[in-house]
């Protein structure tokens, strides 16, 4: 008699591929606007793409005039700069700098496509401190956006995350520097500690440097993102079970962010861009800074109001945090400040 038994049902995969490289690297996200727009109404930010935050705060507080001349410090996915460029209609001129290879002509391509033009714009491949070296051109604003780009976040190849596994790199410009996976290598227990607590505030600083060394003194290598996750994980495993799947899931995002600040120098970034700003702004000119960490916020409120105590700037405001209505449409702008400054 023939064997009757049923045959499985076949599951079902879902409608769209989970690989990033599936999804964003053979597919543009940009052509598939249902995808993205189901995506945005949820509050999430969809992979490959990064949206732009307190557009509406800096543009009134820039109150862009016709042919002025800005310079947005940091590109990334260019919305910010869209903006400008259309407030400024083809007027002016916006200089926009980014360290990052892989995105720039990426951005350069996503503005042209929008209709503006090389008259428009220009890009220069720089860190943000060394933005003097565009030239002696003096601009009406500067704005910064500290934030790490979301299409740097959602990409596993770049190592910013420990939801993918991906290679422990972490660096903006993937050619420069030295990457996390070395950089761990050479510090010691209080090293890594004291890199914690100043780039992260990391409650459990001690225990994950300890974590981290012993690894490494056991002939053991921590080469990817879920192997430091592991690590984490196993540094606070004695941690009640009640609070211990929040703890290393928070005290994961703190030492990727503090590697990250680390690896690419960013507190002593934005600490000579800061003392630059006011070399390269005209009378009366303007000055947005968007950060989000307590880190960055306190480097830039200091020197605001270093430079209002010296007359340098006339007024400085801040910090204003966004809407609870952005908040709610992207979860990714919780943590931003906004503080600006006006030069005497």
């Amino acid at each position: 008699m023939e064997n009757s038994k049923p045959q499985r049902r076949v599951r079902y995969k879902g409608k769209y591929p989970k690989k990033f490289e599936e999804k964003y690297k053979e597919l543009e996200p940009e052509k598939y606007q249902d995808i993205i727009n189901h995506v945005i109404s949820k509050g999430n930010t969809p992979a490959g793409m990064h949206r732009s935050i307190m557009v509406d705060e800096i543009l009134s507080f820039f109150d862009i005039q016709p042919n002025q001349i800005g310079l947005d410090a940091t590109l990334g996915f260019g919305g910010h700069s869209k903006e400008i460029l259309t407030k400024l209609n083809h007027t002016g001129h916006l200089h926009a700098t980014d360290l990052d290879t892989i995105e720039l002509p990426k951005t350069e391509k996503r503005l042209l496509d929008s209709g503006f033009t090389q008259n428009d714009f220009t890009l220069h491949n720089l860190n943000f401190k060394d933005f003097d070296l565009i030239g002696e051109q003096k601009y009406d604003f500067i704005l910064a956006d500290l934030g790490v780009s979301s299409m740097q976040i959602d990409d596993p190849m770049r190592g910013f995350t420990f939801k993918f596994d991906g290679p422990l790199d972490l660096r903006m410009n993937p050619n420069l520097g030295i990457p996390a996976n070395f950089r761990l290598r050479n510090l010691s227990a209080l090293e890594i500690e004291g890199m914690l607590v100043e780039n992260a505030d990391e409650t459990y600083a001690k225990e994950i440097a300890q974590a981290i060394v012993k690894e490494f003194s056991q002939g053991k290598t921590i080469d990817t993102t879920k192997a430091l996750q592991k690590v984490i994980a196993s540094a606070l495993d004695r941690l009640p079970k009640t609070i211990k799947e929040d703890a290393i899931k928070k005290a994961s995002q703190r030492t990727f962010q503090a590697l990250r600040i680390d690896v690419n120098n960013e507190f002593e970034s934005l600490y000579e861009f800061l003392e630059k700003i006011p070399l390269y702004l005209n009378k009366g000119g303007k000055v947005a800074i968007l950060s989000f960490h307590s880190g960055e916020d306190r480097l830039v409120k200091k020197s605001f109001k270093q430079f209002l105590n010296d007359g340098i700037y006339q007024e400085i405001s801040g910090p204003l945090s966004p809407s609870g209505d952005e908040v709610f449409t992207n979860s990714r702008a919780k943590s931003a400040k906004l503080r600006c400054a006006i030069k005497s």
